[in-house]
């Protein structure tokens, strides 16, 4: 027989990081020892002091039990403190926060919730791939607006066709930015809260790396701007070296929580309480996400300089944990992928075009750029920047 496979499955095929895996298997098959910068996983151990919460978290849930779909009060309350600790912001554990199981679920899913056949959902490129894929699930229609170096992760609306604004339901900031590291500014937001209120919008920010900056000062939070029409989701992976894990929560608008929550029904049975437990530590904590940041400074000043030493631009982002290196004139993202993977350099990164797509004039803004995602250990790193150095005469 024939397997009859939904067009909004073959409209995609793979997702891009697999790839990204498979040429890095290749590359141990082949003998060669790469040094993975592609895909956006921390080899850092999660903390101790989260994993023994963990621990003890299985013992006390020994009897299981189903999970909140919501997320039980404990974990709902240890957001909302964490909350206003980080951006002054009173949250409602009742109706104001909801749990995931870590960002992606939530991402993808809001889309079913809000998204009808027909209507509009305007995204980030390049961005997070599920923005995209679930939009196209629930039956929706993208609009890309681009995020470039030294630019805005903030669309502005006058320049968004009136046609498409009116057919929006919903908007998709992502600040700090993956993967350029732009960060919104406070001005920025609030232009585009007004737009989205005024047209009746929803704005869905997905803030998984505001812990992860660079300056002296961290990046404003959307719910800065007050919580009517606004989603603001977090996720534990990147703050917490937590991937694994897979815990997150939104907080914002309730009428989007009740959303999410009546979506989430539907569809799974939440994450387990033992790793509720173990998040409900990490968010009482701070010096061990200060110490995961001065860890990725480093990794961005090692490579970044190995980078510039081959007379490529400087790329160092202000937050994030990604470098989105400018790659040679005439040279495409691919293009320099594959060089990276010569096997004396053996370095994995993503091409830009595999992570952005088309604007609707044509451009692809992912074109001529690669992601380096910081997560190999400082020792690899500090290795794959003198590997590069063997690239010189061939960008000579």
């Amino acid at each position: 027989m024939t397997l009859k496979v939904a067009q909004r499955v073959e409209a995609f095929g793979e997702y891009p990081f697999a790839e990204v895996q498979r040429r890095t298997a290749l590359l141990k098959q082949q003998g060669a020892d790469p040094i993975d910068f592609g895909v956006g996983d921390p080899s850092t151990p999660t903390p101790d002091f989260i994993r023994e919460a963990a621990r003890k978290a299985i013992e006390d849930h020994r009897a299981t039990g189903y999970p909140s779909f919501h997320g039980s009060l404990a974990f709902r309350e240890a957001a909302t403190r964490w909350v206003a600790r980080r951006f002054g912001v009173e949250v409602d554990p009742e109706t104001e926060v909801t749990s995931s199981i870590g960002s992606k679920e939530m991402i993808f899913h809001l889309h079913l919730g809000v998204v009808d056949p027909g209507t509009v959902v305007i995204l980030p490129s390049p961005g997070y791939p599920p923005y995209e894929r679930g939009t196209v699930y629930a039956g929706g229609e993208a609009w890309r607006y681009p995020v470039r170096h030294g630019g805005s992760c903030v669309p502005d609306l006058s320049s968004i066709p009136a046609e498409i604004l009116d057919r929006t339901r919903l908007v998709w900031v992502t600040s700090p930015h993956s993967p350029t590291g732009v960060v919104a500014r406070r001005e920025e937001l609030a232009r585009l809260v007004d737009g989205c209120r005024k047209r009746g919008i929803l704005i869905a920010c997905d803030e998984a790396y505001s812990d992860l900056y660079y300056g002296p000062d961290p990046p404003p939070g959307a719910l800065e701007q007050g919580k009517e029409g606004l989603l603001s989701i977090f996720t534990l992976s990147k703050r917490s070296a937590m991937t694994g894990y897979r815990v997150g929560f939104g907080a914002g608008d309730p009428r989007a929580i009740k959303v999410l929550r009546q979506v989430k029904m539907c569809l799974d049975t939440g994450t387990p309480n033992f790793i509720q437990d173990a998040a409900v530590a990490a968010l009482g904590d701070e010096s061990h996400v200060e110490a995961l940041r001065e860890e990725y400074r480093q990794k961005r000043e090692i490579l970044g300089e190995a980078l510039c030493g081959l007379g490529l631009p400087d790329c160092r982002p202000e937050a994030a944990m990604y470098i989105w290196q400018r790659v040679p004139e005439g040279m495409s993202g691919i293009d320099f992928a594959l060089l990276l993977l010569r096997q004396d350099v053996a370095v994995v990164t993503t091409p830009g075009e595999w992570i952005a797509s088309p604007l609707a004039s044509g451009e692809n803004p992912g074109g001529g750029h690669v992601r380096m995602a910081l997560v190999p250990t400082l020792e690899m790193t500090r290795l794959a920047a003198h590997r590069l150095q063997r690239l010189r005469e061939a960008l000579s």
